[in-house]
């Protein structure tokens, strides 16, 4: 018989990580914002993917999966070029947990 989560009534933080699976659902949550919102702010100032690629020094091929929700393998560097493509700047943290 295969073994549950036994975290019912737990946040799901803690079911996530019963999982082994925390790192990779907040790894793709994240990558899902970003290219939200980088796309939105393509879209709102009329920019096209073919221009966008152009300011990015890319093709685009690349710019889809930079705006691929699901592709979390993109690196800190095109990411922080497709925000400043479009006016924007990639702030990053560290916080604690």
């Amino acid at each position: 018989m295969s073994e549950t989560p036994s975290s019912i009534g737990g946040t799901l933080e803690d079911f996530l990580e019963e999982l082994g699976e925390r790192d990779a659902v907040y790894g793709e949550a994240i990558k899902r914002v970003l290219a939200w919102q980088i796309e939105d702010a393509r879209q709102k100032q009329s920019i096209t993917k073919s221009d966008m690629a152009a300011r990015m020094g890319t093709s685009r091929t690349q710019l889809e999966r930079v705006l691929d929700p699901c592709n979390v393998a993109v690196s800190l560097d095109t990411l922080d070029r497709a925000a400043r493509s479009v006016g924007k700047k990639l702030v990053i943290e560290l916080v604690d947990v």
